[in-house]
């Protein structure tokens, strides 16, 4: 009994399970494409948690301690081996309005409780309603997501030091113009130019790494006055320290609704990612194991002077693309961050910022889902507008509340579009007696729908309504159906209603005496147990 009840418990909080290699065993061959993997994901890491920095306004160490720890700890602990995660633009675009109200301390704060709360929707396992996310949301979300990022660059086109980022990168500051806008736009374009020609050459050097280190071989051998990394911030750090984040009630204030947003886009992303991951390595499962690591990272993250993070669509793609499978890569990718931060800062000071805006160019032209422009004409013109209002809301609010509200209009849209299913067929049997014969789902939508299917006043004395081609699903069905047994009885007309499965036999309590028992009846449960007497609403 000891055993089952501690059995029962370790599920219930979804303690992972380490899986540290493939099906085949952690050969000598499966090791080299791992560290080889994780070495690439490290070196395209640098650059974008960099930038992602940027983004948020704080120092690039923050967001390369973030890279490195949520990373690490997600690779140790994550629901889906071969995940990759770390510093984020959409968190990043989040976090810009608090650190610029309140500072970089409120911050760290804001990433503990994030990082609690994602604990607390692992353990309550609200992972799995991520499935709930249609495919149209799904394209609104990447699609959103891609504008943000391509907008949270713009700053980078402003003289350093001048620019005052809002959300989306248009804050104020001075616009680049003339000569410099016009060498940062060309070294842009060249730094795009070589990651998209880069992997046509050579796959030896990850194609974002070839174009930031052509680009600033350039920049460095012909001395061009460009801005460089070095020119907002010096990147030199240690291993990361424990900082005890100061917590009171009027802090807790300010950060919690940041930390619900946060946490929410977190869990977003990185379960969108999960699903993407396990659709190319054939894996399922693990999401409320990903969500508590998820949350064990940005807690850590928060006390060590991160800015916490999430799981990275693109860096995850690299790592599955080029053979990561197993938690070796992930670690592997962390470890090398690590050691780029501590031995290689003066080289990443010196790259031009043009170079970090071509790499996220690309990321953004990867990242949106460009056939869902050419789909628009042929999906159903409700699916065409939940990608087109999941796009919009993902930009000018956020991705949480982007996909809440996708997910409520695909709802109601499928509620409506069932709800106009229900009608009947009818016939006249030899004894005078009209059946009725309902086609369609019965519940909430369609209940007003099915009242008026009947024609109490001109039926004959004896009506059958038979539910066999009908699915009764919730209270509202039920309440229905004995506000047509009153109608009928209230006129002294007979009505008998067959084919309802056992819960309608024991829950219709008004009209039970008139359901008539047979042995085809249907056996599946309803969503809820109502009592019409009593009112009380319960889980059945």
């Amino acid at each position: 009994m000891k055993r089952a009840i501690m059995a029962a418990f370790a599920n219930r909080l979804a303690i992972p399970d380490l899986r540290w290699m493939p099906d085949e065993g952690l050969t000598l061959s499966r090791l080299r494409i791992e560290l080889l993997s994780g070495l690439t994901v490290a070196l395209a890491l640098v650059p974008e948690a960099v930038a992602f920095a940027f983004v948020a306004g704080v120092h690039p160490l923050v967001g390369l301690y973030a890279a490195f720890m949520v990373g690490l700890i997600t690779a140790l602990f994550g629901g889906r081996p071969g995940m990759i995660s770390g510093a984020t633009g959409a968190l990043a675009v989040v976090m810009v309005a608090l650190v610029a109200d309140h500072g970089v301390e409120y911050l760290f704060a804001t990433v503990v409780l994030m990082g609690l709360i994602q604990i607390f929707a692992g353990v309550m396992q609200w992972g799995k309603f991520i499935r709930l996310v249609p495919h149209p949301v799904m394209l609104g979300f990447v699609n959103g997501l891609a504008i943000v990022i391509f907008l949270a660059q713009l700053t980078q086109f402003k003289v350093p030091g001048t620019a005052v980022d809002t959300g989306h990168g248009m804050g104020g500051g001075e616009w680049l113009s003339g000569g410099p806008l016009y060498l940062m736009l060309g070294l842009v374009a060249a730094t795009m130019a070589i990651i998209w020609v880069a992997p046509r050459v050579t796959r030896f050097v990850p194609a974002p790494l070839a174009g930031i280190g052509i680009v600033a071989a350039v920049v460095i051998g012909l001395g061009l006055d460009v801005p460089r990394v070095g020119d907002l911030a010096s990147i030199q750090g240690g291993l990361p320290t424990f900082h005890m984040v100061p917590l009171s009630w009027e802090t807790f204030k300010i950060i919690l609704p940041y930390s619900v947003i946060l946490a929410a886009i977190g869990l977003i992303e990185s379960l969108l990612t999960l699903n993407l991951v396990g659709d190319i390595t054939g894996k399922r499962g693990g999401a409320s194991q990903e969500c508590i690591a998820q949350g064990m990272a940005n807690t850590v993250t928060g006390f060590f002077g991160g800015m916490g993070g999430c799981a990275m669509i693109g860096q995850s793609m690299i790592n599955v693309k080029s053979g990561g499978r197993t938690r070796v890569a992930g670690i592997a990718a962390a470890l090398f961050l690590l050691s780029f931060i501590l031995f290689a800062a003066p080289m990443i000071e010196l790259i031009p910022l043009a170079a970090l805006v071509g790499v996220m160019f690309m990321v953004v032209i990867g990242t949106f889902a460009w056939n869902s422009l050419t789909i628009l004409r042929r999906v159903p013109l409700m699916d065409a507008f939940v990608i087109l209002l999941v796009t919009v809301v993902t930009v000018m609010e956020d991705l949480a509340v982007a996909v809440v509200v996708g997910v409520i209009v695909s709802a109601l849209a499928y509620a409506w579009n069932n709800a106009r299913r229900i009608h009947a067929n009818t016939d006249l049997r030899e004894d005078g007696a009209k059946v009725y014969r309902i086609q369609g789902p019965l519940f909430f939508g369609s209940s007003d729908g099915f009242a008026e299917l009947f024609d109490v006043a001109g039926d004959p004395d004896r009506v059958i309504v038979d539910f066999a081609d009908s699915r009764v699903v919730d209270q509202s069905a039920l309440q229905a159906i004995e506000a047509l047994a009153a109608k009928y009885e209230a006129v002294g007309k007979q009505i008998e209603l067959q084919h309802l499965s056992r819960d309608c036999h024991r829950l219709l309590t008004k009209a039970g005496h008139l359901v008539v028992d047979s042995d085809d009846d249907p056996d599946y449960a309803l969503a809820v147990n109502y009592s019409v007497r009593t009112g009380i609403l319960g889980s059945h």
